[in-house]
């Protein structure tokens, strides 16, 4: 939907693809997010190009705890531009709050499955 409104606003809407299948790299597009950084296994660093009152990023850092756990970060950042965008940030924090908290759950779940599948073979 967000790309859907993204499109019409004159944005770039949601792109999906990137280079490589396997692999993030600088400047591949993913959805509406530009990749800024990678250290792969530690951090990954995204940045909106779609149009809002401001400039957000979006960041992942995988931090090892132990020899056997680690920690997924996600950092949301959001720096509004004028009172409309103070305005935004507060009116899309409930839904953000809800995605956000999704993707995290989604991309362990992912991450788990192929860790025992990778035990299996």
């Amino acid at each position: 939907m967000r790309g859907f409104l993204d499109r019409i606003a004159g944005g770039v809407g949601l792109r999906r693809g990137r280079r490589d299948e396997d692999k993030v790299m600088p400047g591949d597009a993913l959805d509406f997010w530009r990749v800024l950084r990678v250290e792969e296994g530690k951090r990954l660093l995204l940045f909106a190009e779609m149009k809002l009152p401001g400039r957000a990023t979006l960041e992942f850092r995988v931090d090892n705890e132990n020899d056997d756990r680690c920690r997924l970060s996600q950092i949301a950042r959001f720096k509004p531009k004028g009172l409309f965008g103070i305005l935004y940030w507060y009116l899309v924090f409930p839904i953000h709050s809800y995605v956000f908290k999704g993707l995290l759950e989604k991309i362990v779940k992912i991450a788990l499955l192929n860790e025992n599948q990778g035990e299996r073979s």
